[in-house]
């Protein structure tokens, strides 16, 4: 793995949410993107190197929605970055980790991705994200 790609965090509203961390981090989100496929609407943010995505559900079945009915606003994953998402689900499967996308999906900010359960990584959802190369 790269680099901490992002950290994901979960929002009951978006728009009060990017407010409040325009204030706090002094620069406004730079992309807001829907991803249907998962119920959800994302919003982006840099801070230096590093980027803040934050996530709203769109629907009250989408895994954002379950997670705020379990745990509330907070902390929902961290992302790393990969160069070969394959052979890294190769690779973890391999030690022992449960991918829960054996083949990667199409994440927000063009990116692949799949996370691992946390349930095998003390409790913290881990998400793979690479690069969707052009051509």
């Amino acid at each position: 793995m790269d680099k901490i790609e992002h950290i994901g965090i979960a929002v009951k509203d978006l728009e009060a949410s990017n407010s409040l961390f325009a204030k706090l981090l002094g620069v406004p989100h730079y992309k807001t993107e829907e991803v249907a496929s998962e119920g959800v609407k994302t919003s982006f943010f840099k801070s230096g190197p590093n980027k803040i995505e934050l996530l709203e559900a769109t629907n009250p079945e989408s895994p954002i929605a379950k997670f705020l009915e379990k745990k509330g606003e907070g902390i929902h994953h961290i992302a790393f970055a990969v160069d070969d998402i394959v052979a890294e689900i190769a690779r973890l499967s391999e030690e022992g980790f449960v991918v829960l996308n054996e083949t990667p999906k199409k994440g927000a900010d063009n990116k692949l991705v799949a996370f691992l359960h946390p349930k095998g990584t003390n409790g913290v959802l881990v998400e793979l994200c690479q690069e969707i190369k052009a051509g």
